[in-house]
């Protein structure tokens, strides 16, 4: 068994010897890798007997997780039994820089097309500096925040596989050994329940991606339809970076408002973007709510870890990484705003009308919605009364 440390090493060290994308691609993904491994290295280390255990406990936990889950949800993965992974910072780095590769290949694609050929006002010359230059800016951004949420991250159930590429590297859960271990012995957690509780929360995810039979493709198809729809105009592209500039001199994070895709983004694609606002919303608090409710019996420090991660996203403003590519809204007030919601329709109608949510497209939330329940209770009983 390869020790997880080392499993990073060589994922990325396999990466940077060619196996990443050419060098036309508008994204540096090769300068993304070694800026996010760089920081991610930055690990204790860890005895390997720690990391055995660890790998142990998880493929227990991860199976007792599951059938806490479908009692608390009643959603039954139709992909058959979790299969848990524990990694280290780099190799967590690895995983999402291809996750994320393949997501924005059609944006890729188009802009490298758009930008190989010369801007009529610019000239063929001035055209190709800002693409290398973008492309590069690019990289490094993403290599900054994916090294920086390398040492903040859990867990994590990967909703973005392609289904026709490495099988054996899809549909997995994901666990950073080196966090977990840091904040149980910062914080004094009982192990055992600790990686319980963070279990409960990604198999919430995959219970809801692989036992909801719509929902991973009415996700893929937004996320799609967002990318590929993006305008990939030269022009265009180079106002969006001066604008991102121009934000940055101002203190503002360009990517807030929707990331990368939301640069060039036309208003209906800002559309979709909400929509995937909604829906993540609704994923987030919904794993936050199962994992606490389902914890119950099980992990006698549950709400210690909660008051401990709550505080924890509040200093750091913590994100999952897709927030900053395609506007996957995943801050703390996504989390609080999907729990309220779920709050306030199952006080309206009970767990039942809550469950009316994993029907079909159409019941879903929309972001605006998620902020006012009573708006999507009202339209829930018209489409009740229709179906």
């Amino acid at each position: 068994m390869t020790p997880p440390e080392q499993q990073g090493a060589d994922q990325a060290g396999a990466s940077d010897n060619g196996a990443g994308p050419g060098p036309a691609e508008p994204i540096s993904w090769e300068l993304a890798q070694r800026v996010a491994t760089r920081i991610a290295a930055r690990q204790d280390y860890l005895p390997l007997g720690r990391l055995t255990v660890l790998e142990e406990d998880f493929a227990e936990l991860t199976e007792q997780a599951e059938v806490l889950v479908e009692q608390a949800t009643g959603l039954r993965s139709l992909a058959g039994p979790a299969r848990a992974r524990v990694t280290d910072r780099p190799g967590w780095v690895t995983a999402n820089v291809a996750s994320f590769q393949r997501l924005l290949r059609p944006l890729a694609q188009k802009l490298e097309v758009a930008l190989a050929k010369p801007a009529p006002m610019l000239g063929p010359v001035a055209m190709k500096v800002p693409a290398q230059v973008s492309r590069n800016i690019s990289g490094m951004q993403l290599g900054l925040l994916l090294g920086w949420m390398s040492t903040r991250v859990l867990g994590q159930y990967d909703q973005l596989l392609i289904e026709d590429e490495r099988p054996e590297d899809q549909d997995i859960v994901y666990y950073v050994g080196h966090n977990i271990i840091e904040l149980e012995d910062r914080y004094g957690f009982q192990p055992r329940q600790f990686r319980l509780w963070i279990a409960l929360h990604e198999v919430t995810h995959r219970a809801q991606f692989t036992g909801v039979p719509w929902l991973r493709p009415h996700f893929l198809t937004l996320v799609n339809t967002l990318v590929e729809g993006v305008d990939p105009d030269p022009k265009r592209f180079l106002e969006a970076l001066k604008r991102a500039a121009l934000q940055a001199r101002e203190g503002h994070n360009p990517l807030d408002e929707g990331g990368l895709v939301a640069l060039l983004a036309s208003p209906e694609q800002r559309q979709a973007l909400d929509q995937i606002g909604g829906l993540m919303s609704l994923l987030e608090g919904h794993g936050d709510m199962v994992m606490n409710r389902a914890a119950e019996g099980h992990a006698a420090q549950a709400s210690r870890f909660a008051s401990v991660l709550q505080q924890r996203r509040q200093r750091s403003g913590a994100a999952k990484v897709v927030s900053s590519l395609v506007g996957l809204d995943a801050k703390l007030k996504q989390y609080e705003q999907g729990e309220r919601f779920i709050e306030a329709v199952e006080r309206a109608g009970g767990p039942d009308l809550f469950q009316r949510v994993w029907d079909g497209p159409e019941w879903l939330p929309t972001l605006a919605e998620i902020r006012h329940p009573g708006n999507w209770i009202s339209r829930a009983e018209g489409l009740g009364r229709t179906a």
